[in-house]
Formats: C-alpha cells, structure tokens, sequence
C-alpha cells in the first residue's frame, strides 16, 4: 500500500509516495535533512514495474527554492552507464560489435598504440586512454570535435587490454565516438530517442535550454584529512606524471553549474537526471530486457553486460582495487585497504529468497557527508545484475563522508537487503 509524504524539515518540505513496505527508506531520507546537513535530493524505487518509492525534498541552494518533483542535478558518471547502455542497445540490435576493433568505426583511433584497441575495452576502462598528457584547454570538454580529435591522437599509457585505469573523463570519447560512427548519429540524440524517450525519462546527456530552470546547481564539499590523506589525492598532488594527476589536473574544467556545461556532450560526466530518471532508466533492464511488453535488449546481450570484465588490485587512475563490466562498476570491498576512503562497492543478498526486480534511483547536490547516494539497479555506473542496486561514483571529488560505523541499510522488509559504501571518485 502507498502512503502519500508530506513532511516539513529544517532542510525544506519532503514529499512523495512510498509504499508502506520501504518505510524505513522514506525514514531515512527524511533523517538526511534533519541530521545530516542535506540540502536537496530526490529517491526512487521501482519493484516489478511498479514506483514503490518517489521522494524528493530539500532545497536547490541552502536558501533556495523548495526542490520539486521536477527538479533535475548533474548525476556526473551515472552518465556512464546511460552512455553504455547505448553502445549495448547497438549491440544486441547487430550494429555495433564489442569484440571487434574500434578502428573498425573510427580508423584515426589507432594513433599512438592504440591500433589493437577493441570496442569492449573502451567500456571497462581498459584502452589505455584514462586522460590526456597535454591539458585540455579552457572549454574543451564542451567541444564535442576538439575532444575527439584530442583523444584519437593521445599515445596509449598501457598496451590496451592489459590494465584498467579508470577513464573518468576520456570515456566520454572513447565510447561516445564509436556510438556516433556506428549509430551514425551523436550520442545525446540518440540517447534521447531510443532511450530516455520512449522510456519516460528527464535525462539528458546535453540539456535543452527549456529546462535549464528545473536544473540544481552542486555544492563544492570541503576535503577532510582522511580524504587527503589518501593514495590518490597524494598522487594528484605529488606525482605530475601520473593518470591521477592528470584526471585531476582538468577536473574543474568541467564547471556543473553553466548552462555551456549542461548543454555539452559529456558522456561520462554531465548527464543531467532525477532519481527517478536513473530508477526508469535499469527498470528493463531488472526485468529480464523488457518495457511495457516489448523487448529492449534480449538475454544474451543483458548477461554480457552482468558478467566482470577486468579487474585489479590496483586500478592505474584510483589506485585500489577495482572491477569493472563492460561500461558498469562492479562490486567492490576496499574497507581494509589502506589509504581510501569510503572506496567500496559492496553488493549483497541478505537472506535466501531470490530478489525480486527492483531499481533504485537518487540524486542528491548537498555538501553533507553522503551516506546513501545510490542511483539505479541493476548497475549504475555500477552492475547490471538481477540482484544488485548501484552506487555512481564521483559527485564532487572533494566531500565528507561518514564513518563506515554510520553507514545505513536501506531496507526493503521483505528482503533482501543492499549494504552499501559510497565510491568517491
């Protein structure tokens, strides 16, 4: 039974339905403003179809407007996985090969090593491209061309396939090019007309100007001791040769909070969402491929997307240990090593029944400590798996966080169960 939400906190009013059974998620986000310093957000939960749970509440500043339902964020690399679930649709529609050769599509890739690149590596940070050596010059992540070009000449820092470096920024390129030359058409279209619009969505990956009103801007976070303290902002600050240095070196070039950034094509950083969009967007997915009676993608294709990828104990970019499917983070638990923080995955059944076909989705732009900032099932820029929701990684890489001891479950009392620890990157 669904339960109408109507509360006014310090934070600003949270409203919604939630059925009864998933009370203690309405409990806990409506706790988020009253003990946790959050400023606006929005969560959602699909379950065999049907929203169980969609919630919004806050404010889009501290000071601001009430958050709507309509409110829409920058969900940063949530926009991964949309952008991967494109490349997958071409796939399973015989359009785009995974295994074959991304100089099949796009020949000026093979520059600098990179000839042996297959389109599968491009999707589990595996091409050897994780950044660019020469910085990106002021608004060059907006100029869909000069980024191409940029990425297709860049000399590969591993012989691809052999390594995985998170390609925080350059998947944008990587996988977003091969989409354009096989769909023969950009990716934010094409995300547009064969996703987010026949599924109902407010995503886009290029923000048309008529909704720039219903976008809130993100809150910087402050950076705390334990975070810089950790392998990878040492290596940002003290290591200029590094992927990591690099990846942070252009980080503020992508400024979330300009309408020029919300009307790029960044494939892998500025999509813009709700939660209830990024809930929608995995809703086929966790019910076998299908929407509405008709197939989105078929078994075969949806189990490739489930199955790891690559994996290592130290991922040349975040350096700590990472798993990656093709276009999906995968589980993950780096609670006991050293130097990181809050740097897990951490995707568990509880109990013996088989979990039933739900999606998550939340956004959230405060500069609080993030304790769930979960985004869709099955995956995310996380896992495409039956029993698995996901976690996004990066919404501002210099945040608090919580102690792994506060962590909380969000609790569907029927069971099964998703503990989960936020990935920082």
């Amino acid at each position: 039974m669904s339960r109408t939400i109507s509360v006014d906190t310090t934070a600003g009013p949270v409203a919604g339905t939630c059925d009864t059974r998933f009370a203690a998620v309405s409990e806990t986000f409506i706790e988020n403003f009253e003990k946790r310093d959050e400023i606006g957000a929005s969560v959602s939960i699909t379950l065999d179809d049907r929203k169980v749970v969609d919630l919004w509440g806050g404010r889009k500043t501290p000071d601001g407007d009430p958050w709507q339902e309509d409110t829409v964020c920058t969900v940063f690399s949530s926009t991964k996985g949309a952008m991967s679930l494109c490349a997958h649709l071409l796939a399973d529609r015989g359009v785009l090969d995974l295994d074959a050769p991304v100089t099949d599509y796009w020949p000026e890739f093979a520059a600098g090593g990179k000839e042996g690149t297959l389109v599968s590596m491009t999707l589990d940070h595996s091409a050897g491209v994780p950044h660019l050596r020469e910085p990106v010059r002021a608004g060059g992540f907006y100029d869909y061309a000069y980024m191409v070009e940029r990425v297709a000449n860049e000399s590969a820092f591993w012989t691809p396939g052999t390594r995985i470096g998170y390609h925080g920024f350059t998947m944008a390129w990587t996988v977003g090019e091969v989409i354009h030359r096989a769909a023969k058409e950009r990716l934010g279209a094409f995300f547009q007309e064969q996703l987010a619009g026949p599924l109902g969505l407010e995503f886009w990956i290029g923000l048309p100007a008529v909704f720039e009103s219903r976008v809130a801007p993100m809150i910087q976070a402050e950076p705390d001791e334990p975070w810089m303290a950790t392998r990878f902002i040492q290596a940002a600050l003290n290591e200029p040769e590094s992927t990591t240095f690099y990846f942070m070196r252009d980080f503020p070039l992508l400024e979330v909070n300009t309408r020029e950034c919300h009307a790029a094509e960044v494939g892998s950083a500025n999509g813009i969402a709700n939660g209830r969009a990024l809930a929608g967007l995995y809703a086929p997915l966790a019910n076998g491929g299908m929407c509405d009676g008709t197939r989105l993608v078929g078994t075969d294709t949806l189990a490739r997307m489930a199955r790891v990828s690559m994996a290592s104990h130290d991922d040349a970019t975040l350096l700590m240990p990472t798993r990656f499917g093709l276009g999906f983070m995968r589980g993950v638990d780096n609670r006991r090593v050293a130097a990181t923080v809050n740097s897990s995955l951490l995707l568990r059944r509880v109990g013996v029944r088989p979990c039933r076909r739900r999606r998550f989705g939340r956004v959230r732009r405060s500069r609080l400590p993030d304790e769930f900032r979960l985004h869709h099932e099955p995956h995310g820029h996380g896992v495409v798996d039956e029993r698995a929701w996901a976690v996004p990684d990066r919404r501002r890489l210099f945040r608090a966080r919580l102690p792994l001891e506060r962590e909380r479950c969000l609790a569907d009392v029927e069971a099964p169960l998703q503990r989960l620890t936020q990935f920082p990157y």
